[in-house]
């Protein structure tokens, strides 16, 4: 059991208060989701009053507790903890505009827009994922800077969407394995599902499938707080991630609708949430809370004070706190961007021909040998991908001074865990598998990009280059997927140099993940110039100017750049036409640059783009006068040389069309 002794009748009343500010904020907004709250009021006051370990004052404390709702939808169960605990951001007035313009209350808790939220939730299973990631990303920062600095525990509320989803299997399959014994998943077992009941979807053995995956599992009354609080004191024992059954009844309180699926997203209406008030002998108005509840949350908030002060101490102390500031700070040394110049020019120099994948392997070998912050993985694909480089130990359980985890077959997991990692701090993740993977990978990219995490996607086998593998592995539409998502940066370089380039600029954007889109097959090293600039950090350059007035550009990206290279100088000698070619590996960073340069680098005149990957997108720079030599339909079992024939991606084609549209 925990230290700290509450009387049921307060411990009623401090969870009262967190039903009550759910219902009435509900209420106001009109749309929203009551009954999760009501239902997890009693596990989250026990959590909380009893046993988290947190600073509202100091959110960002490094030693903190994590607290994720994977069950996003019952936001205003976070909202109304936030407000009781005292973070000064989450006022009273914030409450009463859930849902509303402006407010840092939104529908579902979103990174960024109020603190103590530690990751965006609400596509069930995903915080649970991203928990996986906090809770190793604690043990491997553990492992390096020592027990006084990092040591914490992950919390997760998640309901039973969340264990439905399959994200949810990859996510406790991962952690039982790697038994990641910081973490503890508080389950609101409800049995209820927006459609009803969750037997007319489900009958999965939650429990057992958590034991089956190494997990620490309990049951408990939901509602019984002196029966939760000892179930959490057990859990925080166990030699393995815990599972804590909560049995809950949705709703509760409600006299009417309660243990029913007209709770979960709906507000209860007026007669009801009166009729919930006496019910529960809540007489209060709406917003506001009795004194001596405020006080208790109060005190509940302060409760880790004596252990941040002592924090502050040892860190204060550390012999490691400089390297420790500079990792949670994401601080590289400077070494890495002297070497990295260093490969570009050695890369220039020597002019390998090589896959992408390959040369990103080498660049990988700088960068892992020059800072100790990046963390490697695969999805399964290590000897594909070629994320694992020499300084790179395994993680495994118990063992967590590594720096490379085998994800396993889980691109969404892979994905989801990489958020964590990155939300927790002290880290630069990268994951690899292959681009047409990134489809299985997709819910928590998305999320990446809307949190503006630095997380980087390491997607090889990027197009019909692949091979005899075929069209089921061939991406084909997910270059176009990918860019169309908001706060993602693609790259796709042409070779080694830009491969070392777009690795750079992946590592300086800090404010958002990056998708490094590379072949299989070999592509020669067409970069010669001996400047040291990045080039691929404006997204687009001129690669070949004709030295006469142009007739036409050509851009193309990845293994495609030695194509229009080659089409350029064939057009030139056969056929008069002077052809600029525009290499393009990152149309996001391009799209930043001022109007004038963006003029330069295509010029007036007509363009053709040229990517063996849809030609969705490819308008805003060829509509109108221009043409595109790419893919329209998926691809086919056979040799990469043979494949780029039948689909009429070749130097041929790339003339014709010059041809074609400067008449």
């Amino acid at each position: 059991m925990s230290e700290t002794s509450i009387s049921r009748d307060l411990h009623n009343d401090m969870a009262n208060a967190i039903r009550f500010l759910a219902i009435d904020a509900v209420q106001a907004a009109n749309s929203g989701h009551p009954g999760m709250p009501m239902g997890m009021a009693d596990v989250a006051t026990v959590l909380f009053a009893r046993h988290i370990k947190i600073n509202p004052s100091d959110p960002a404390w490094p030693d903190r507790d994590r607290f994720v709702l994977s069950a996003g939808h019952g936001s205003m169960l976070h909202y109304a903890l936030n407000h009781l605990l005292g973070y000064a951001d989450m006022t009273m007035d914030q409450l009463r505009r859930f849902r509303q313009m402006g407010a840092i209350t939104a529908g579902h808790p979103e990174y960024g827009m109020a603190s103590g939220i530690e990751t965006t939730t609400g596509p069930l299973g995903q915080g649970l994922a991203s928990a996986v990631g906090m809770a190793l990303a604690e043990r491997m920062m553990a492992a390096r800077f020592g027990a006084p600095l990092v040591d914490h525990r992950t919390w997760v509320i998640a309901g039973d969407g969340c264990l439905q989803e399959g994200i949810s299997h990859e996510a406790i399959d991962l952690a039982g394995h790697l038994r990641l014994d910081r973490l503890t998943v508080l389950w609101d077992d409800n049995s209820i599902s927006i459609d009803g009941g969750t037997e007319l979807s489900t009958s999965t053995n939650q429990l057992s499938r958590f034991r089956a995956a190494g997990w620490h599992v309990q049951t408990v009354d939901g509602h019984d707080p002196e029966a939760i609080d000892k179930a959490i004191s057990t859990a925080v024992k166990a030699p393995r991630p815990s599972l804590i059954a909560c049995k809950t009844t949705i709703g509760y309180g409600s006299p009417n609708l309660a243990g029913t699926a007209k709770t979960h997203g709906a507000p209860l209406g007026a007669d009801e949430v009166a009729a919930t008030r006496a019910a529960l002998g809540w007489t209060h108005d709406p917003f506001v809370i009795p004194e001596h509840i405020a006080k208790a949350w109060n005190t509940a908030g302060q409760r880790s004070l004596n252990a941040y002060a002592d924090w502050q101490s040892r860190h204060g102390a550390s012999r490691k706190m400089k390297q420790f500031d500079a990792a949670l700070g994401g601080v590289h040394p400077q070494r890495l961007w002297r070497d990295l110049k260093t490969l570009r020019q050695q890369f220039k120099a020597e002019q390998p021909k090589l896959a992408t994948r390959q040369s990103s392997q080498q660049t990988l070998e700088v960068i892992n040998g020059a800072t100790a912050l990046t963390i490697g993985g695969s999805a399964d694909l290590t000897g594909s991908n070629l994320t694992r480089t020499s300084q790179m130990e395994s993680v495994s359980a118990r063992k967590f001074k590594g720096r490379y985890i085998y994800f396993g077959v889980r691109e969404h997991g892979m994905a989801a865990a990489m958020n964590g990692m990155a939300l927790h701090g002290g880290m630069v993740p990268y994951g690899g598998t292959f681009l047409v993977f990134s489809d299985y990978a997709r819910g928590a990219m998305r999320l990446s990009a809307l949190m503006g995490q630095q997380v980087i996607y390491v997607m090889t086998h990027d197009s019909i280059g692949l091979g005899e593998d075929g069209p089921t592995h061939q991406p084909v539409e997910h270059l176009a997927m990918l860019r169309a998502t908001p706060n993602l940066y693609v790259f796709r370089p042409g070779d080694a140099v830009e491969v070392a380039e777009s690795w750079e600029a992946a590592l300086t954007i800090t404010n958002a993940p990056s998708v490094l889109s590379l072949s299989r097959q070999a592509t020669p090293t067409l970069r010669r110039e001996n400047s040291t600039l990045n080039q691929s950090l404006k997204g687009g350059y001129v690669l070949i100017e004709p030295g006469a007035k142009r007739d036409v550009t050509i851009i193309a990206t990845g293994t495609e750049l030695a194509l229009a290279v080659e089409a350029a100088e064939k057009l030139k000698a056969d056929h008069g036409i002077h052809a600029a070619v525009v290499s393009m590996p990152c149309q996001e960073l391009f799209e930043q640059q001022d109007l004038t340069y963006q003029e330069i680098v295509l010029g007036f005149g007509p363009r053709i783009a040229v990517e063996a990957a849809s030609g969705f997108g490819w308008e805003r720079y060829t509509s109108g006068f221009g043409a595109f030599v790419g893919m329209n339909s998926f691809g086919e079992s056979a040799p990469a040389s043979d494949l780029y024939q039948h689909f009429g991606i070749t130097v041929e084609a790339v003339v014709a069309k010059a041809i074609d549209v400067s008449n």
